[in-house]
C-alpha cells in the first residue's frame, strides 16, 4: 500500500510539477539585443536578455503558455510554446514605426526615415496632442526650428518660418502637393485643423529641385489620414477661458465597389473681443471658420480628397461693427475667405503616378479704408516615373502649373488702362533624380530640376545629397548642397503692405530670388541598458541669397519700399533635437536652433526683421499607464528679433525681449476610447508691450502733422512722429488662459 501511495505522488509530479526551461536569442536589425523583456504571459515568471541576446527562461504547471518578448521602440513578439518545447531559436524585434518612420518628401519616394538620403523630420498626429490648437498653424510652434509669426497685430495673419527664413520661403504642401501657396499664404494655413493630419513632415533647406517655386527654405507636407486607418466615428472639441471653441467630427464609409471615404468636419468660433492691454484694439483677431473634408480612395490606385473652407475674420478698435466695414470712423480689419481644394493621387501602374491638384482662394478684405479683394486659382499637375536597376533608384518628373491670380492692388495694374489685369502664369518643368547605393552604407542623390516660367523665364536648380550610415545604422551621416528659387508676390505673401497707414512702393521689377544651401546633418541613436532610447540629431546649415526681396522700412516711415538686394544675404546657423524614451513612461522631446542672419547691402551689414537669434523647444510627456493618464509640458523659447519701428525718433525698442510660451495638460483616458483632457496654456502669461500698436487712438492719423514729402513730423501731441502702424508684432496678444475638452473615437 505504501508503495502505491509513493507512486502516485511521483506521478503527480512528473504530471503536474515538471519543470523545464526554454532558450532562444533576441535580434533587432540582425544585431543582439540587450536588456529585452521575456515574460509568460499572465505570470510573474520573466527574465532579460544577456549581452549576447540569449534568454533562458524556467516553466512549470502552465497550461499552453503564452511567451511575450518586448524591448522599449520595439513592436512586441508573443507566441505560445508547444509542451516541452526546449529551444525558441532565433527571434527578431521590428522597429517600432515611431522610431523608423516611412517618409516620403524628401525624395518623392516612400522610403524609411533612416534610410531617406534628405534629412527629413517626422512628427505624428499624437505628437500634436500634446499641445491642442484649432489649426495646423498653432501646432507646429514646438517643433525645432519652425516658427509660427504673426505679421499684424490687428488682423492677426501668419507665416511659417523655417531656421530663420521668413514664412514666403516655405513651401506647404497637402499629400505632397502643393495647396497652400501665393494668395492663401497667410490665411490658408489657419484653415487646416489639426485633427486631417496623419504625420506631418519637415524637409529643412531647398527642395525646389523636386517641388519648384517656394521651396527655398524648406517645405512642410501635411499627410492626410487614409480612410481604411482611419476610426470609424470620431469626435474632439475643447473650449478656452477666452471663449474659443473648436470642434472636429470625422467618419469613414466604404461601399461594395471597394471605395473608402473618410469625411471631417472643423468649426472654430471665437467671438469675445479682450483688450486686456488697453490700446483700444482686440487682443486676438475674432473668427468664425468652417472647414469640410472629404477624402475618398478607389480600388487602391485612385485617392482623391475635397476641401472646403469660409472663414470670417475681423480685428480692430473695440467698437467696430460690419456697419463700419471700410469706413474711416471705426477702424477695423475684416477678411472673407472662401476657399475650395481638390487634389488627388492616380497610380497607372507600381511604377508610374499621376498627381493633380486644383485650388481656388476667393478673398474679400477692407484694412481700414483700403479694400482689398483678391481671387486665385491654381491648377497642377505631375506625372512620376520611377525605376529600380541595380543600385539605381531613379526618378523621372513632368510638371505643369497654371496660376490666375487677379487682385485690386498695384500689383496687377496695368499702366495702360489704368485699370487691374489678371495675372496669368504657365509653369512647365521637369525633374530627373537618381538615387545611387554606392555600398550598404553610403548613398549618392543627384538631381537636376527645369522650369520654365512665362513671365521671368528659364530656371535651372540642382541638388546634391551624401550619406553615410554605420553598420548596425545607429548612426547617420548627411551632406547636401542645392539651389532653390522663388517668384515673389507682395501682396499675396506679406500683408503688412496692406494694414496700418503706410504706402507700398516698387523701385524696380522684382527678379526672382535665388539660393544656394549647404547642410551637414549627423544623426545618433543610443539604445542604452534598461530599454532607454536616445535620439541625437544634429544640423548645421549655411544659406546664401541673390536677387533677395527685402521690405525696407527704415528708409522712410510712410512707406514700405520693395526690391531686389543688390549685394546678398547669408543666414547660418546650428540645430539639435534630443529625443528620449524611457521604460517608465517618460518621454523628452528637446531642441534647440542657433541662427545668424545678415544681410549686406552697399558694403553695410544688418539684421533682417523678425529673425530670432535662437529658438529653444521641448515636450515632456509622463504616462501613468496604471491610471490612465498622462501629462505633456510643452513650451518654446525666442531669442531676440529686430523689429520695424517709425524711424528714429520711435520710442519702442529695436529689438523684442527673449520670450517663452508654455503648455501644461493633463489627459484621463477611459475604456480606451474616451480622452478627456485640460490645461493651461501660456502659463508665464507672456504678452507683447502695450504700445505694439502705434497710435492706436489715431488710426486714420487724423491728428498727425505731415511735410509737404509726406513725412509726419514731430508736435506737441505726437512727439515722436509717429503714424498708425500694427506691423510692430512678433507675439500673439494672447495671455494665459485654460483649456478643457473631450476626445471620443469608435474604431
Amino acid at each position: 500500500m505504501i508503495r502505491i501511495v509513493f507512486l502516485f505522488l511521483c506521478f503527480i509530479q512528473i504530471s503536474f510539477g515538471q519543470v523545464y526551461s526554454i532558450k532562444g536569442k533576441v535580434l533587432s536589425e540582425g544585431y543582439p539585443l540587450k536588456g529585452a523583456s521575456v515574460i509568460i504571459s499572465g505570470t510573474k515568471i520573466g527574465t532579460t536578455t544577456t549581452q549576447s541576446g540569449d534568454f533562458t527562461l524556467n516553466i512549470s504547471n502552465i497550461k499552453n503558455p503564452k511567451i511575450i518578448i518586448s524591448y522599449l521602440g520595439h513592436k512586441s513578439y508573443s507566441r505560445k510554446i508547444n509542451y516541452n518545447q526546449k529551444d525558441l531559436g532565433v527571434i527578431s524585434l521590428m522597429l517600432d514605426d515611431q522610431l523608423n518612420e516611412v517618409v516620403i518628401s524628401g525624395t518623392l519616394k516612400p522610403v524609411s526615415k533612416l534610410n531617406s538620403p534628405v534629412p527629413v523630420e517626422v512628427y505624428t498626429k499624437d505628437f500634436f496632442k500634446a499641445n491642442p490648437t484649432p489649426s495646423v498653424f498653432e501646432s507646429i510652434g514646438i517643433i525645432n526650428g519652425v516658427r509660427p509669426q504673426l505679421n499684424c497685430n490687428v488682423c492677426s495673419t501668419g507665416d511659417i518660418h523655417i531656421n530663420g527664413q521668413e514664412g514666403s520661403y516655405t513651401m506647404v504642401l497637402i499629400d505632397g502637393l502643393p495647396i497652400v501657396s501665393g494668395l492663401s499664404t497667410v490665411y490658408g494655413l489657419t484653415g487646416i485643423p489639426q485633427s486631417f493630419i496623419e504625420q506631418v513632415e519637415v524637409v529643412k533647406g531647398p527642395a525646389s529641385t523636386l517641388y519648384g517655386s517656394e521651396a527655398i527654405g524648406g517645405l512642410i507636407n501635411l499627410i492626410t489620414k487614409i480612410p481604411a486607418n482611419a476610426s470609424k466615428f470620431s469626435f474632439d472639441s475643447f473650449t478656452s477661458g477666452w471663449g474659443e471653441v473648436n470642434t472636429d467630427l470625422g467618419f469613414k464609409y466604404n461601399s461594395k465597389n471597394k471605395l473608402k471615404g473618410l469625411m471631417g468636419l472643423n468649426y472654430f468660433n471665437y467671438s469675445n473681443p479682450i483688450d486686456n492691454n488697453n490700446d483700444g484694439f482686440t487682443d486676438l483677431t475674432l473668427v468664425d471658420r468652417l472647414s469640410i473634408f472629404n477624402k475618398l480612395d478607389f480600388y487602391d490606385n485612385l485617392s482623391i480628397a475635397i476641401r472646403y473652407v469660409y472663414e470670417d475674420r475681423w480685428g480692430g478698435q473695440m467698437n467696430w461693427s460690419s456697419n463700419y466695414r471700410g469706413g474711416n470712423e471705426v477702424y477695423g480689419e475684416s477678411i472673407y475667405t472662401s476657399r475650395v481644394e481638390v487634389f488627388g493621387k492616380y497610380n497607372l501602374n507600381k511604377d508610374l503616378f499621376l498627381q493633380f491638384s486644383f485650388n481656388n482662394h476667393n478673398q474679400n478684405s477692407v484694412y481700414g479704408t483700403t479694400i482689398y479683394n483678391a481671387n486665385q486659382s491654381i491648377g497642377f499637375g505631375q506625372l512620376i516615373w520611377s525605376k529600380n536597376l541595380k543600385r539605381n533608384s531613379f526618378l523621372f518628373g513632368l510638371a505643369y502649373r497654371y496660376t490666375y491670380y487677379d487682385d485690386d492692388s498695384t500689383a496687377t495694374f496695368n499702366d495702360n488702362s489704368s485699370s487691374n489685369m489678371a495675372e496669368i502664369t504657365n509653369l512647365p518643368g521637369l525633374f530627373i533624380q537618381d538615387e545611387i547605393k554606392i555600398t550598404n552604407s553610403k548613398t549618392l542623390l543627384l538631381g537636376i530640376r527645369y522650369d520654365h516660367n512665362s513671365i521671368h523665364g528659364s530656371i535651372l536648380t540642382p541638388r546634391f545629397n551624401y550619406k553615410i550610415t554605420n553598420q548596425d545604422k545607429s548612426s547617420v551621416f548627411r551632406f547636401s548642397i542645392g539651389s532653390g528659387y522663388r517668384i515673389a508676390k507682395v501682396f499675396t505673401e506679406d500683408h503688412a503692405a496692406l494694414t496700418g497707414a503706410r504706402e507700398v512702393v516698387f523701385l524696380n521689377d522684382l527678379k526672382p530670388e535665388r539660393s544656394w544651401n549647404t547642410n551637414i546633418n549627423y544623426v545618433k541613436n543610443i539604445y542604452a541598458k534598461q530599454g532607454y532610447i536616445l535620439d541625437f540629431d544634429t544640423s548645421v546649415f549655411w544659406t546664401k541669397f541673390s536677387n533677395k526681396i527685402v521690405p525696407n522700412y527704415d528708409t522712410n516711415p510712410n512707406l514700405i519700399l520693395y526690391d531686389n538686394l543688390k549685394d546678398k544675404s547669408i543666414t547660418k546657423g546650428a540645430s539639435i533635437n534630443f529625443n528620449s524614451l524611457f521604460n517608465n513612461g517618460l518621454r523628452i522631446n528637446m531642441g534647440a536652433t542657433f541662427i545668424n542672419s545678415s544681410i549686406i547691402e552697399n558694403e553695410e551689414k544688418f539684421t533682417p526683421y523678425l529673425t530670432e537669434s535662437f529658438q529653444g523647444v521641448w515636450r515632456v510627456e509622463k504616462k501613468f499607464i496604471k491610471y490612465n493618464y498622462k501629462i505633456d509640458l510643452t513650451g518654446n523659447i525666442v531669442g531676440k528679433m529686430r523689429l520695424p519701428r517709425l524711424g528714429s525718433l520711435d520710442p519702442r525698442d529695436e529689438f523684442s525681449p527673449i520670450f517663452s510660451i508654455i503648455n501644461l495638460q493633463i489627459t484621463k483616458t477611459l475604456k480606451k476610447s474616451y480622452d478627456f483632457y485640460c490645461g493651461i496654456k501660456n502659463i508665464l502669461n507672456f504678452t507683447p508691450p502695450e504700445n505694439s500698436i502705434a497710435r492706436s487712438f489715431d488710426p486714420f492719423d487724423n491728428n498727425v502733422v505731415f511735410d509737404q514729402n509726406g513725412n509726419a513730423i514731430p508736435t506737441l501731441e505726437n512727439p515722436y512722429a509717429l503714424t498708425f502702424d500694427p506691423s510692430y508684432v512678433f507675439a500673439s496678444n494672447q495671455g494665459i488662459r485654460f483649456f478643457l475638452g473631450m476626445r471620443w473615437s469608435l474604431n
